[in-house]
């Protein structure tokens, strides 16, 4: 694509995320083509909206597909009420784990090891990564859309700090939520088995394209049980195995 696509597809993303008023897919040229296509896209739309980048969402790769998008300062959230786009009635979450750094890992020449990635990790949160797409409910996005817009996040919401060698060790995770009259569990699985894989692919990643992670930042690496339903206005409850529980209030925007 060409610049002038690139920044044009920019601004239609942008300005969905800024009014919460989804659309059609991106047509007209300036539908992205390739990988590279679409994180141009990504990183144009972080430019128009002026907003820090607190944090990554990722996954593994696979398929010529790479999981990987920003999560704005002003959508990361440690508290209740949360503010979130409400879609037919119901907040769309996923129950994650947040690695939260204390140290950067800026970019250099060599990889990082495990270790290292490790002790530049300060904390480890429970999460809900927060789901809304820029397209219409029926649109159907392809995956380089889909990643264009930011992988369907709206935003985080971090729970509390958890012990962090048990949440390294943390491949299933039965998910136990409750909400008004709902009691429901979750037979909650990592879907790279391994929750500190996709961080440290995603360190990797970013060096390679010249960048790193900041003090402060927060990356979550995948879903244990997909995207959870619940309601706006009513206080819900997750329990993350034994590694504790996270209470959530959602409010619309």
């Amino acid at each position: 694509m060409l610049a002038d696509a690139i920044r044009s597809a920019a601004v239609i993303l942008a300005a969905r995320r800024l009014s919460g008023q989804p659309g059609p897919l991106l047509a007209g040229g300036l539908e992205p083509l390739t990988v590279e296509d679409a994180l141009d896209i990504q990183r144009d739309v972080s430019e128009m909206l002026g907003n820090s980048v607190a944090g990554w969402k990722c996954g593994m790769p696979g398929d010529g597909r790479v999981s990987v998008a920003p999560i704005y300062a002003s959508t990361v959230f440690d508290a209740s009420p949360c503010p979130v786009w409400v879609r037919e009635g119901q907040v769309r979450a996923e129950p994650e784990l947040a690695f939260v750094f204390a140290e950067g890992l800026p970019p250099r020449e060599r990889p990082y090891s495990r270790d290292e990635v490790l002790l530049a990790v300060s904390k480890v949160h429970l999460a809900l990564e927060l789901i809304d797409s820029r397209f219409y409910a029926d649109a159907k996005p392809p995956f380089l859309q889909s990643l264009a817009d930011g992988l369907v996040n709206q935003g985080l919401l971090l729970g509390p700090a958890v012990n962090i060698t048990h949440a390294l060790t943390a491949g299933k995770l039965a998910i136990r939520v409750q909400q008004g009259t709902r009691d429901e569990e979750l037979a909650g699985v990592h879907p790279a088995g391994d929750p500190l894989a996709p961080l440290l692919w995603l360190v990797e990643f970013l060096r390679q394209r010249g960048q790193g992670l900041l003090p402060g930042q927060a990356v979550i690496t995948g879903s244990y049980a997909g995207v959870v339903n619940l309601q706006p206005d009513v206080p819900a409850s997750l329990q993350f195995g034994a590694l504790g529980e996270l209470r959530a209030l959602f409010h619309n925007r």
